[in-house]
């Protein structure tokens, strides 16, 4: 695992040999620092090729140096190393980067938000989302950039669930919205760094994990350290955002601006077709972990909390409720609607 010591020497041995290992870049290049959510296993699907495409792209104009999960700062501290300037960019949920905002609960795994990936494009470009997050977060210094969905949330475990009395006790990893709503269920949440998580669950500190799809514990390693899925999930489509310093997303021409936001785009059509298809796949083909599920009658339980839940959340605070009623007015017209957007 990387520490923070051996990053800073490994950049500083890295920043020394650069000259003799590449061209360098002219002195009018622009340097972003972006730091994702991800390691560098899971990095390389959900954000490194829309980097790889627009540092191509943009050549001696602008650079983008993209650092994994935990590299320069704990993901936990991402909004105020970019609020303050250290970093120039983020790709996070906003509730894992701790962002002092009234949407941040709605980041990453808000219970039963989305039922599908595309439910979350939608929601931020056809319900009103986009221009919620972009006053909550130029408030701040903050520009949100753009808004996709990743996988949905499912647990990886040790040992079988196969109802939800089988939670009762389990210590597990999530976001932290997603393991406030879990705790009346009796999971315990609990908060490591991402890269310890592997680890955690082969020493015993961790009985599973809530944190995405069988496509990304496949990616990361985490299929090697659990037994069992659970086909059963508590949302759709995670919820994340590509996020800017203001001042520095300010100072780029209109034409950077616009070559960001085509390679955010692509970021996201990746990853729709990246999980949707992986889900299935590794469900029907994986070899790793067997599938238990939870029958749909008592998991209606959990389905029922989470509306009490958006309740609870909606009475915290005005914007709170805004975005509730939006979530509620989206399910309900899918459920109008009727197939494929929704099944009975």
């Amino acid at each position: 695992m990387t520490t923070r010591r051996k990053f800073i020497t490994s950049a500083a041995v890295g920043a020394a040999a650069a000259p003799l290992a590449a061209p360098a870049l002219a002195q009018s290049t622009i340097r972003w620092r972006m730091q994702t959510y991800a390691g560098p296993a899971l990095a390389e699907h959900v954000i490194k090729p829309a980097i790889d495409s627009f540092n191509k792209i943009a050549g001696d104009r602008m650079q983008i140096e993209l650092f994994f999960a935990d590299q320069l700062v704990p993901t936990g501290e991402l909004f105020r190393a970019m609020q303050n300037g250290t970093i120039d960019a983020v790709q996070s949920d906003d509730d894992s980067m701790a962002s002092p905002t009234e949407v941040t609960v709605f980041g990453g795994y808000f219970p039963f938000a989305s039922r599908y990936s595309l439910d979350v494009p939608v929601l931020f470009n056809q319900y009103g989302l986009n221009e919620i997050w972009d006053q909550e977060y130029s408030a701040v210094g903050v520009k949100h950039l753009s808004a996709g969905a990743w996988d949905p949330c499912h647990f990886a475990t040790k040992d079988p669930i196969n109802s939800l009395a089988d939670l009762e006790g389990k210590r597990v990893f999530t976001f932290p919205t997603a393991g406030r709503f879990l705790t009346q269920f009796g999971v315990v949440p609990v908060t490591l760094p991402w890269e310890d998580i592997e680890v955690a669950v082969q020493t015993g500190e961790l009985d599973g994990i809530a944190w995405s799809g069988i496509t990304e514990d496949y990616t990361v390693g985490w299929a090697d350290v659990t037994n069992y899925f659970l086909t059963n999930n508590i949302s759709g489509a995670w919820a994340g955002s590509f996020f800017a310093n203001m001042e520095s997303y300010n100072a780029l021409p209109e034409d950077l601006k616009e070559l960001l936001k085509v390679c955010m785009d692509q970021s996201h059509y990746y990853r729709q077709w990246w999980y949707w298809g992986g889900e299935a796949n590794l469900r029907v083909n994986g070899t790793k972990m067997e599938l238990t599920s939870i029958p749909d009658a008592e998991w209606q339980q959990v389905e029922d909390a989470a509306l009490k839940f958006w309740d609870e959340i909606a009475a915290e605070s005005e914007t709170k409720a805004k975005v509730v009623e939006i979530f509620k007015q989206y399910n309900a017209d899918m459920v109008k609607a009727g197939r494929p957007y929704r099944y009975s």
